[in-house]
């Protein structure tokens, strides 16, 4: 059945189990796309707005199975399933040019502006090169009777004039009627490690096929020791080099410059586009990012002994050398990092990893 070139969406049908991630997805031939483009999904399942039997909307779930075939197939209300297009010689690059109407892509904003429809939007966020999907807030004025305020990143707030209210914009949520507003939104293309940490007994490091695809000139980067260039954070994230707080800052559509702290491992993504005002600090390095050239992906090749990324584990098992594991990941399409324990109880174990923009709270959309 699933042998072959098989594009078919399979209407309230599902295939329970054999998950091996689940991701938001705004509907089900976006869930198929993200199946195709992920190397270890074979079939996938989607449950839509409108299924009554299921609360999980919007979720996709990416699925395998040793033999290539669903354990079971059971009819599902609201639920479409499908096979992943790898045998259908997809376009690696997809363009996904569907609006979906009423359906909102929370978080993961960094521009806003106002523009005539949900068209421009879209063009907006395709000429813009830190754009990867976007949000149009489209809803009508009907209030007859309204006053507005100014209240964090929204311009326009309405409530009715007699409507008894307090305002506590860093307490509490407070509905706004944006007309016209445009939030484009971008998700990471280069991996995070959730945590990192000291640890004696582990070695650490990255998958060496990451090696992103440009036609950019390689470059190295520009980085301050013992430079701390403070204040401007707009991000910070845990990384285990200034190598790769500089490849993260290079990654962000906002950040213009970066300090590394190593006590603590802490990359401070910062935005100021009219000065920066550097500070002695032992410590700390600080940078700028590359936007016109392809930094060299030095920083995957360095083993860091006694530092730990842990959690994010996506397989688990004994080796003999710190050699071994980093091969072991490198092969792994699903890997982009790795721990490996040092010391011996019985024996030697690793584990892959993989960032935390691919928990299932994140929206992943290419």
């Amino acid at each position: 059945f699933s042998l072959g070139c098989n594009s078919a969406l399979l209407r309230d049908w599902d295939f329970p189990g054999s998950d091996v991630r689940v991701i938001f997805s705004p509907d089900a031939e976006h869930c198929q796309q993200l199946c195709t483009q992920e190397s270890s999904c074979l079939f996938w399942a989607f449950i839509g707005p409108d299924s009554k039997n299921d609360n999980r909307h919007f979720h996709c779930f990416l699925k395998a199975t040793s033999s290539g075939e669903p354990s079971r197939q059971v009819p599902k209300q609201g639920t479409t399933a499908g096979y992943s297009l790898k045998s259908c010689n997809p376009d690696s690059r997809p363009c996904l040019a569907g609006l979906y109407e009423d359906v909102d892509f929370p978080g993961a904003d960094y521009r806003s502006l106002f523009t005539a429809d949900q068209y421009e939007c879209q063009r907006a966020c395709t000429d813009n090169p830190g754009c990867q999907f976007f949000s149009f807030f489209s809803g009508a004025f009907n209030q007859l009777n309204v006053r507005s305020v100014v209240c964090g990143n929204c311009v326009f707030f309405f409530f009715p004039v007699n409507v008894s209210w307090r305002r506590f914009c860093s307490d509490h949520i407070i509905w706004c009627l944006c007309r016209y507003k445009c939030n484009l939104k971008f998700s990471w293309t280069v991996p995070r490690t959730p945590i990192v940490r000291a640890l004696s007994d582990r070695i650490s490091g990255f998958s060496q096929r990451m090696k992103p695809e440009s036609s950019l000139t390689e470059c190295k980067g520009t980085l301050f020791p013992n430079v701390n260039l403070p204040g401007h954070d707009i991000e910070v994230l845990a990384a285990a080099s200034p190598e790769q707080c500089q490849v993260l800052c290079s990654d962000h559509p906002l950040c213009t410059y970066f300090t590394y702290v190593s006590n603590g491992f802490r990359c401070y993504l910062k935005n100021n586009e009219a000065e920066m005002v550097p500070r002695t600090e032992n410590g700390a390095t600080s940078g700028l990012p590359a936007r016109s050239c392809q930094l060299d992906n030095g920083w995957t090749k360095v083993v860091y002994e006694g530092i730990d990324f842990p959690y994010s584990d996506i397989r688990f098992f004994p080796l003999d050398n710190f050699k071994s594991c980093e091969k072991s990941c490198t092969e792994d399409p699903n890997c982009q990092f790795y721990s490996y324990v040092t010391t011996r109880s019985n024996n030697t174990s690793f584990s892959f990893q993989i960032p935390s923009n691919f928990k299932t709270e994140s929206w992943i959309l290419f």
